[in-house]
């Protein structure tokens, strides 16, 4: 089965798959991106993913009025593929035009689609748990728009990577905000704290799913700041994200969380999330 790709209007190999040098998305970084999660063929809470594409779309003013079509467009690149389940990314640029920082008028945006097959993590991470990093929060202030400017996502994971941990815990002025590419909570004495959804984080999808979920089971969620030293005296941290879903850390930069082992209330979540998105699709 192969991954699928569609560019401006037509789908095609990957060789095919190109975009101009002119593309704003990749002299500026001007374009906003979703990925999503079929399970099944089921794309996970689509609407919700779409929703806040636009939002990013008129957050910095691409005109793209077509988010129905592009929905359609989805789900064909998907049957197209064949998989059951697939990592479905899109992206949206506001266009080609010669180089300049103010936009041409009346650009017509660039759209790309790529259905890859969802890769498997060891189940190890979960059932263990994993480790992440601390890592300065040197982003813009606008990261509840989720654009494609990632460079300093890129050089945290990097770090990341380079320590042997899975994700990037950032942090600004001693407040911890989210991750690399994920959203962060943290358990103490059965109380979970994650940082508000304001400007300075992404509204995750998996993140709002996860906090239904907690409420639905009675735990006490607290959407409010927390510091370093909250994170690292935790009883328990986990994140958040398309293709995580939920994970444990059980070790942040060469400190053990707790007792180095996945917590209750995390893994309440991470079942939970579990049988949603597994036994009861209609649900997605």
């Amino acid at each position: 089965m192969p991954d699928v790709y569609y560019v401006n209007g037509r789908f095609t190999e990957p060789e095919s798959a190109v975009v101009s040098v002119e593309d704003r998305g990749f002299l500026f970084g001007d374009g906003v991106y979703e990925v999503l999660r079929a399970y099944g063929q089921h794309i996970f809470r689509i609407d919700e993913h779409l929703e806040r594409l636009s939002g990013s779309l008129n957050a910095i003013n691409i005109s793209y009025s077509d988010i129905t079509e592009l929905k359609s467009l989805i789900f064909e690149a998907l049957n197209r593929s064949g998989y059951a389940d697939a990592l479905i990314y899109v992206q949206i640029t506001r266009g080609i035009a010669k180089r300049s920082h103010v936009p041409a008028k009346g650009m017509q945006p660039t759209v790309v689609i790529i259905v890859y097959k969802t890769p498997i993590l060891p189940e190890e991470l979960f059932r263990k748990g994993a480790k992440a990093i601390l890592y300065p929060d040197i982003r813009w202030a606008k990261c509840y728009i989720k654009t494609l400017q990632l460079l300093p996502n890129t050089m945290a994971l990097t770090q990341a990577n380079a320590e042997s941990a899975i994700e990037a815990i950032m942090h600004k002025n001693g407040i911890i905000t989210e991750c690399g590419s994920s959203n962060v909570f943290i358990v103490k004495n059965n109380r979970v704290k994650t940082h508000p959804a304001d400007e300075t984080i992404l509204h995750g999808v998996s993140r709002k799913t996860v906090l239904e979920i907690l409420q639905s089971q009675s735990v006490t969620v607290l959407e409010e700041e927390f510091t370093i030293q909250e994170l690292l005296q935790s009883d328990e941290v986990f994140i958040t994200n398309t293709l995580v879903e939920v994970m444990p850390i059980t070790k942040i930069d060469d400190k053990p969380v707790a007792d180095g082992n996945p917590g209750q209330v995390t893994l309440i979540a991470m079942d939970e999330f579990r049988q949603l998105t597994g036994c009861n699709m209609n649900l997605c």
